[in-house]
């Protein structure tokens, strides 16, 4: 098959976005105040946007910020979204604003990932999770998906890890639709290829509890304790690293883990 100019163009890439999104080109013309003869023309390379158009297109479109640069160098544009590094001083707010929030939310764990699950900062409360994890897992760059999953980390300990697995393995799914991610498409396949060990026959199901979300059952100290997961992100972020941060917040899902949790604090 050959490969044209147009193929490696904006119009190809708008086009597969539009596509993903399951949006028409007469829809996404509504949307973007524009006409479906301009969007055709855009698509197919006979019509170069401008860099508003292209801004316009991908706002609509909710091309993730980092997937929005890549729009702009495809149609001969500058990127329009800064990348700054986390520990840059300008970044300063974002930072400390965000350890005092996870901080605050002590004893219960919380913790900031980037778009691959890197650890960015975490609380007292993760900490205690970690206890006992080998040290070759919590060298630097720390995942937050690999200490999960991994046979060594916290999967042992996890009650209910099956389901957990699964429920982490869509999310991540989901978001290699979204973001196109390479880094993070092999994260899931080396975390998709942990061995999961075998279900113990012999063990006592968990007493009915009416969870209004899949929890998280983690035993700690021979106590199981049961979370509720949150996840927060920054609303209209200007800034690639920003829009890509998450913080991840473990809501007690029982009276148990709750009174548990609070005596280590006491």
């Amino acid at each position: 098959m050959t490969v044209t100019s147009t193929d490696r163009g904006v119009g190809p890439l708008l086009r597969a976005w539009r596509e993903q999104r399951r949006v028409s080109q007469l829809e996404l013309a509504l949307r973007a105040d524009s006409s479906a003869r301009h969007i055709s023309f855009i698509e197919t390379g006979r019509s170069r946007p401008s860099e508003e158009m292209v801004l316009r297109l991908a706002e609509h479109l909710d091309v993730p910020v980092r997937e929005r640069n890549a729009l702009l160098l495809a149609a001969g544009y500058a990127p329009h979204y800064p990348e700054t590094p986390l520990d840059d001083p300008a970044l300063d707010a974002v930072r400390q604003g965000m350890e005092r929030l996870i901080q605050g939310y002590e004893p219960y764990p919380a913790i900031v990932v980037d778009a691959v699950y890197n650890v960015q900062a975490a609380n007292r409360g993760i900490l205690m999770l970690l206890d006992g994890i080998p040290g070759h897992l919590l060298e630097p760059p720390l995942n937050a998906m690999r200490l999960t999953l991994h046979p060594e980390g916290l999967a042992p300990r996890i009650r209910n890890l099956r389901e957990w697995r699964g429920h982490l393995l869509e999310q991540m799914q989901r978001q290699i639709a979204l973001h196109r991610s390479e880094p993070l498409r092999k994260l899931y396949e080396e975390v998709a290829a942990y061995p999961v060990p075998a279900e113990d026959p012999s063990e006592e199901p968990a007493e009915p509890v009416p969870y209004f979300a899949l929890p998280l059952r983690i035993e700690h100290e021979g106590r199981t304790l049961s979370f509720i997961s949150s996840i927060s992100t920054f609303n209209t972020p200007m800034d690639v690293t920003v829009a890509e941060l998450a913080i991840e917040t473990l809501l007690p899902a029982d009276p148990a883990t709750v009174k548990y949790l609070q005596s280590l604090m006491a």
